[in-house]
């Protein structure tokens, strides 16, 4: 590989390990969108206690898992296409790379697909713990009792919370990982494209997770909960 191409597999890895940390210091100074919807799914956990009917909040996870389903399925069927394309000999190699990506030799050209495709495995294992967590859950909310002292529906409301953070955490993850894949794509184009592909990637997650106006929405609906 080239000079370029090595400084842009380094950005990548540095982008991609370096997310979840430069996530939780920028919730540390002024808040996210993953931190703040970890009151917001406390407070959803603690009010489902309150209710003697929980269809909605069964309801509610049901969407949630069907996302999640749809996602690990179109997750899958990529890493498919791509693993094909990778296994299939130096013909169908060659015969991808006449279709517009950059003219290099087959050992990188495989490199390159292979970087495809861990982002989109990795993305998948998320996406399939994050089914199970939430099925987790969602026995925890069918299961919930007749609680009648409000420190032990705070206390269920909280642990079921514990469950349900990870599991739509890890989906975030997932959709994560797609993103990610997009950028390890461009690299197929030539370096500078990943690195471009790297940094835009980057950037919109940052600006999603603080600066969105979703972001600036549910913060706001935060502070409310905690006051309330």
């Amino acid at each position: 590989m080239a000079l370029l191409d090595w400084i842009a597999l380094v950005v990548f890895f540095i982008a991609w390990l370096g997310y979840g940390p430069l996530l939780r210091l920028i919730a540390r100074r002024s808040g996210s969108l993953n931190a703040d919807m970890l009151i917001v799914r406390d407070s959803w956990m603690t009010a489902m206690t309150h209710r003697e009917m929980r269809l909605l909040d069964s309801q509610l996870m049901g969407h949630s898992i069907n996302s999640a389903s749809f996602f690990a399925s179109t997750n899958l069927l990529l890493i498919a296409a791509v693993a094909g394309i990778l296994f299939g000999g130096e013909a169908a190699l060659r015969g991808f790379a006449a279709v517009g990506a950059e003219a290099v030799p087959i050992k990188l050209l495989e490199a390159k697909l292979a970087l495809v495709l861990i982002c989109l495995a990795r993305g998948f294992l998320d996406f399939i713990w994050s089914l199970r967590q939430m099925n987790y859950a969602l026995a925890l909310i069918g299961a919930a009792p007749e609680i009648h002292v409000e420190a032990d529906r705070v206390a269920y409301g909280h642990a079921t919370a514990q469950v349900l953070n990870p599991a739509l955490s890890g989906f975030s993850q997932g959709v994560r990982g797609y993103y990610f894949a997009l950028a390890a794509a461009a690299w197929l184009f030539g370096p500078l494209w990943l690195l471009l592909g790297v940094i835009s990637a980057f950037s919109l997650l940052v600006w999603r997770q603080a600066a969105s106006p979703a972001a600036r929405a549910v913060r706001a609906a935060r502070r409310l909960l905690e006051r309330s």
